[in-house]
């Protein structure tokens, strides 16, 4: 019986991540409604907070699916031989790329609340960490004198400025680079890093 109760509660979730995911995709995080969620799955709403905390925590969930995804393609993007900056230049596109097929569930990687009471889980971290090695490994190479703590900072750095240069063009606010430059415009930028610096 309890083996059955088990495989159900398992089924259930499934199906939720699945219908949250649809939602999201359609309509970003504010599409997000319990009770529809409840109905695409076939359960009562209250079985949502049986299966997880709260929406937040199923969002996570949808999310660890969206980083694994984006992943993929960001690491489908090089085969690791082109030289450090081409690699970090292909990746960017794939990033480009990812955000403006799938923009609603990309904008909910970062607009999602982490927990309050303390880290976000271990597999959503070690997702964001699978992203990061990719820009990690190029960044070794034009920069071998740097120490692992800074090498990490530089790969937080780096995908800030991607990622903001992405963000406000894709959502054509008055600040960011037209849509229809966003790739040239973020070569640009990468095609300088590790230069040496004058003076």
């Amino acid at each position: 019986m309890a083996g059955k109760v088990a495989a159900r509660r398992a089924q259930v979730r499934i199906k939720l991540i699945d219908a949250a995911q649809a939602q999201i995709e359609a309509g970003g995080l504010g599409a997000l409604k319990a009770r529809d969620l409840a109905r695409e799955a076939g359960c009562a709403l209250g079985a949502i907070y049986n299966v997880f905390d709260d929406l937040q925590d199923l969002v996570l969930e949808v999310n660890g699916r969206t980083f694994k995804k984006l992943g993929a393609a960001v690491s489908a993007s090089y085969d690791g031989s082109e030289p450090p900056r081409a690699r970090l230049i292909q990746m960017s596109n794939a990033y480009l790329d990812f955000a403006a097929a799938h923009p609603n569930l990309w904008r909910a990687l970062f607009d999602v609340q982490m927990p309050s009471d303390g880290p976000a889980p271990d597999w959503y971290l070690t997702s964001l960490a699978g992203l990061f090695a990719n820009i990690r490994a190029p960044l070794s190479e034009l920069y071998p004198e740097m120490d692992e703590t800074a090498l990490g900072l530089m790969t937080r750095a780096m995908f800030s400025a991607v990622h903001g240069i992405v963000l406000l063009g894709l959502e054509n606010r008055i600040s960011g680079v037209p849509s229809d430059h966003i790739r040239t415009m973020i070569a640009q930028v990468l095609l300088r890093i590790g230069e040496p610096q004058d003076g």
